[in-house]
């Protein structure tokens, strides 16, 4: 067994999550530690991030539990639906919360290697830019090959094993 540990997110419980826990799956088949991370989950529910409310006696009591379980995973899988054009809500609103936490904005982010996948009715290719947009900027290592599907395009198993052996060859900053 491997000591990488795999967190699979997701920002929906509709086709994302579906899609999130195939990586599970497949994560769990090649013998990794796996978890899922469902945002959308009344315990992971988060206010709206405002920073007016960004003191440290105003944080979410949930936060701590969220950013804990992500720093504990040395490689994550982000699954979230194109909303507008760009990132859905409840992942923005995370991450929000999660690069006020502490003294370095990027410190959870930092050289963490991540993979973004979609399932949307579009070509997910808006989602995936702007997740790519930000992740980088926070100083993740987002891997070059994304999954992007929807009805007329399910990901196969074997992209979802290739993306994964990938990804898990990457160092973590652990």
């Amino acid at each position: 067994m491997s000591n990488k540990k795999l967190l699979v997110i997701t920002a929906s419980n509709g086709e994302n999550l579906k899609l999130a826990e195939r990586f599970l799956i497949a994560g769990k088949k090649l013998n990794y530690a796996c978890t899922l991370l469902d945002l959308t989950k009344s315990e992971n529910d988060l206010p709206i991030f405002n920073p007016r409310h960004n003191s440290k006696d105003k944080v979410p009591a949930n936060l701590g539990s969220i950013n804990l379980q992500m720093q504990n995973h040395s490689h994550w899988v982000i699954c979230a639906p194109e909303y507008n054009g760009s990132i859905p809500p409840i992942l923005t609103n995370a991450i929000a919360w999660l690069s006020v936490q502490g003294k370095d904005f990027r410190s959870l982010f930092n050289e963490r290697p991540i993979v973004i996948a979609s399932f949307s009715g579009g070509g997910c290719m808006e989602v995936l830019l702007s997740m790519r947009i930000q992740l980088t900027h926070l100083g993740a290592l987002v891997l070059g090959r994304q999954l992007s599907s929807n009805q007329s395009k399910i990901a196969e198993d074997s992209s979802i094993n290739t993306i994964l052996n990938q990804l898990l060859k990457l160092k973590s900053p652990d």
